[in-house]
């Protein structure tokens, strides 16, 4: 999810095929367009009527087809509403209604990129990428879900929700619905079609491609492979610390037979090494580099797949809080994007009974019926990413005829799909599948190709003219997670909850609980597979041996790690490990984040619990915000002893002299520290990657791959460059990094320290002198950056947020970036920190990810709960919902969150009737 990875599909500017110039056309003629209803061209008339028709009536009296009672919506001044009605199918039909009123747009892009069709509204330049995405088969899948999964109540949820949106679009031309249709529709070949249910239920497969775990780490340990040894890797991706950061569960856990876990467990699942095919797949290096590339096409709705990237929930029983009652704050971190990826709602039966059997509110997405994170009368909770590694690549075989198997050819299975192309011709493709998944290389013509000279390993088969790749992934099997949605909203008690997680299979997610009567509770949910004994997913595998393919069964729920009241008071999860792996007989990943946020978040709990005090609400808002650098505190001391000649440097050094290691926005010790941290991390670790792991236009003088001369021996030097997106690049200085450094902190004379190595400087041997460089290269950094002056430093003129609109906000001059993005914000927060503005040091400063949302809820009083959201509620450029909760929320500001009717009442500026 440039500094900004937001949900827009790439590719809309620039990279068009220049033979199409249709399509190049297409955009010029949006760009005009939308100048002219800026105003900017023929003024008053375009800026009237386009821009305000699309504004949603929100009082008076609207009829809509297919209710069978009124509705009311009422809205708050931020343009929130809550819906109260008589009848399941009239919420979810007023939900429909009123998500496409303030999101339309961003609802009809999700659907055509779930389905790959992004090139019937923005034109050729989408083909690569709706191609992936066919070949994935989000759509297909979601089908299939729909047709022989879901239950009966959640299919007429969902048709419900269908006719609400299609009530909405109904009678209405394209200017009536959004600024962005008024472009397209003016170019004469777009007009948006009729909801289809599962359009809603396609939106969880993009959730569970942002989710999906280690894929991205699978990549860049087989390329780094080129260029490092295997104890190089295992030195950039350490054990899990579980002696310094603790795991989600700690007290309790589940075994199928006993109801808890043994102590001394061992895994047949779990491995210590990576897969005997290790020299298989040191032959995937160009189609993985490629594959990468790809990868990087592919719209980062939720945010970059990156090692810093995760999300803070934690519960605090009501022994710990001021109300007597649990308290449970949640923040997804994701990619920035506008309008946000949620949207808050309230979802409210008059009288819950069989008929109407909901009372919730919370985020929801648009597009979808229901709340996803949020409470009810009864219960609370959040959600973070589990981490589970839920896909595997595997090499394979392939011929004309099919691909190896045990020794035999097998058969593809084929189907041929055709991309519409706005401004251009359609494009045919055939989709091949293994039994491993998709041929994802048959998207690229580099994945294609294979290194002929590679070595492989004896037990591979004859490359030929080379090896496939295949994706093997939970979420391209149909399941059940939208039935888990609608049971999760109405869930009463533990009990409930945990039968409503049960089906939340894909993606899978730490779900945290609390409830009115005082419980606290953590389940692991989600399908995650069983890996034969000897394979644990890190690398990928040879496709063509059974030994390596999942077991039949994933992990039963029964087997899935729980917590309910532990002793302690507790539960904090923040994408750290979920249990001590040695402890626990399956393997639910080897890639999990290391821990900082949860260790933080665990640590603040403790010091005010041992102080005798007592936590409310204002305090679980405080630690949000905690924007404490652990790495900094690492770093900082030894910094401060390398002696530095250079007065203008030695000015930058003093700077962190008595610093708190806070990153406030204003902090020049903030700014100069993260400058120092990045440059430690290019000079120690990224100039040794291979080309396709750092960042495009970061170019060194290198020794080629495999050179064994001596280091100093400059004549062989060649000249490399990046490959890889900003975002997604490496070292990206994730927690990852910070395991990394503890380590290597004591090591002073480890060879990553030797910045020769990569040709950049003969005299930086050892880490002091490479410290030293690292202060010196900060310096004169953040002097261009910033100016000579130490004094006019701050993080925040670093550590910028822009708001992107998620399609055309991204593409065009800067004419048209003014007229619907917002920004720079100056941040505090950073990589890792609590409040975690997330950055990647390979790529910049700029921010990245964010906490996409914040809520507190207090299980006493519903009504005294807090929420705050990215931007507003509204997906219209220039209402005044579009971005008016963003200063709050950077200032780490906090909502009132009305939940009874008579605090909903209170706080209604709007009142809109929904009639039949």
């Amino acid at each position: 999810m440039p500094a900004n990875t937001s949900a827009a599909p790439s590719g809309i500017s620039g990279k068009q095929s220049r033979k199409k110039k249709r399509g190049r056309g297409r955009l010029v003629v949006i760009v005009l367009v939308l100048a002219i209803v800026a105003g900017i061209a023929y003024g008053a008339y375009w800026t009237v009527d386009s821009v305000r028709a699309s504004f949603p009536q929100t009082t008076g009296e609207i009829k809509v087809d297919g209710l069978s009672g009124n509705v009311d919506v009422k809205r708050d001044d931020y343009g929130i509403p809550q819906i109260y009605a008589d009848s399941d199918t009239d919420l979810f039909r007023a939900q429909g209604f009123v998500q496409a009123q303030d999101r339309f747009y961003e609802m009809d892009v999700r659907r055509h990129m779930t389905s790959g069709r992004l090139s019937e509204m923005f034109g050729s330049g989408q083909v690569k990428t709706d191609s992936f995405l066919r070949t994935l088969g989000w759509r297909k899948i979601a089908q299939q879900e729909y047709d022989t999964k879901l239950s009966a109540s959640t299919k007429k949820n969902l048709q419900a929700y269908t006719e609400g949106v299609n009530a909405y679009l109904k009678g209405k031309d394209a200017k009536e619905i959004s600024v962005e249709y008024a472009a397209l529709n003016l170019t004469g070949d777009y007009t948006p079609e009729q909801w289809n249910p599962v359009d809603s239920v396609a939106w969880l497969k993009a959730m569970a491609w942002d989710l999906r775990s280690n894929m991205q780490d699978e990549i860049d340990r087989s390329l780094m492979t080129t260029r490092l040894s295997t104890k190089q890797i295992d030195d950039l991706y350490p054990a899990y610390p579980y002696a310094t950061k603790d795991p989600i569960v700690t007290e309790g856990g589940v075994d199928a037979v006993t109801g808890k876990f043994s102590q001394n467990a061992t895994s047949s699942n779990s491995a210590a090494g990576t897969n005997s095919a290790s020299g298989a797949t040191q032959g995937l290096q160009s189609q993985l580099s490629a594959l990468s590339d790809t990868l990087d096409e592919i719209p980062a709705l939720l945010g970059p797949n990156g090692s810093g990237i995760g999300s803070n929930s934690w519960v605090v029983s009501g022994k710990y809080t001021t109300t007597g009652e649990p308290l449970l704050a949640n923040d997804p971190h994701l990619a920035p994007q506008l309008p946000s990826l949620w949207y808050q709602m309230g979802l409210h039966c008059r009288t819950v009974s069989a008929a109407c059997q909901y009372d919730t509110a919370g985020y929801t997405f648009s597009g979808m019926p229901g709340v996803i994170i949020g409470h009810n009368a009864d219960i609370a909770w959040g959600f973070t990413n589990l981490g589970a590694d839920v896909t595997d690549l595997y090499l394979e075989k392939v011929t004309d005829d099919g691909y190896l198997y045990d020794g035999q050819t097998k058969p593809f299975t084929t189907r041929e799909e055709t991309i519409k192309v706005a401004g251009g011709s359609s494009r045919k493709i055939t989709i091949r599948e293994t039994n491993n998944g998709p041929l994802v290389s048959d998207r690229d013509d580099e994945l294609e190709k294979v290194g002929k000279d590679a070595p492989v390993a004896n037990s591979a088969p004859d490359r030929g003219t080379g090896y496939a790749v295949a994706l093997k992934w939970t979420a391209l099997q149909p399941g059940k997670s939208m039935d888990a949605v609608f049971e999760m909203d109405k869930a009463k008690d533990w009990g409930s909850f945990r039968n409503a997680a049960k089906d939340f299979e894909v993606p899978s997610q730490n779900l945290i609980y609390a409830d009115t009567k005082g419980h606290i509770g953590y389940q692991a949910p989600g399908t995650i597979p069983q890996r034969p004994a000897g394979y644990d997913g890190t690398m990928p595998a040879p496709g063509w041996d059974s030994k390596y393919a999942w077991k039949k069964d994933p992990i039963p729920f029964s087997a899935l790690p729980y917590e309910y009241d532990p002793a302690r008071g507790y539960i904090v999860t923040a994408n750290q490990a979920v249990i001590d792996e040695k402890k626990y007989p399956y393997l639910l990943t080897k890639d999990w984040g290391y821990g900082t946020r949860s260790q933080r978040i665990n640590e603040l709990i403790k010091t005010k619990i041992a102080g005798g005090g007592k936590i409310s609400t204002e305090d679980m808002q405080t630690m949000q915000m905690d924007n404490s650098s652990e790495i900094a505190k690492l770093l900082v001391p030894r910094l401060l002893k390398i002696e530095v000649k250079d007065p203008q440097v030695r000015e930058a050094q003093k700077l962190l002299e008595g610093w708190n290691y806070t990153q406030e926005p204003d902090s020049a010790a903030a700014a100069y520290f993260n400058a120092v941290w990045r440059n430690i991390l290019m000079l120690s670790i990224g100039d040794k990657l291979p080309k396709e792991l750092r960042p495009k236009g970061d170019c060194i003088n290198v020794h080629p791959a495999g050179d064994t001369g001596p280091v100093d021996d400059q004549d062989s030097l060649v000249r490399e460059c990046g490959e890889r997106d900003a975002d997604s690049a490496q070292p990206d200085g994730g927690d990852r990094y910070f395991e990394v450094m503890r380590k290597l902190v004591n090591e002073p004379d480890s060879a990553w320290w030797d910045a020769a190595k990569s040709g950049v400087d003969k005299a930086s041997k050892g880490r002091d002198k490479l410290f030293a460089r690292a202060m010196k290269d900060a310096r004169w950094e953040l002097t261009a950056k910033l100016g000579k002056d130490i004094d006019t430093w701050t993080w925040g003129r670093l550590h910028q947020l822009m708001l992107r609109n998620q399609t055309l906000g991204t593409a065009g001059p800067g004419l048209v970036q003014r007229v619907l993005n917002r920004g720079p914000w100056n941040l505090g927060g950073g990589e890792a920190a609590v409040n975690a503005t997330g950055w990647n040091a390979a790529g910049g400063y700029g921010v990245i990810w964010v906490p996409s949302m914040r809520m507190v809820v207090n299980l006493k009083d519903m009504d005294k709960s807090r929420w705050i959201n990215l931007t507003g509620a509204s997906g219209h450029a220039y209402s005044a919902h579009y971005t008016d909760q963003t200063d709050k929320w950077s200032d780490g500001e906090l909502l009132d969150w009305s939940f009874s009717k008579a605090a909903v009442d209170k706080n209604t500026v709007d009142t809109l009737v929904l009639k039949p």
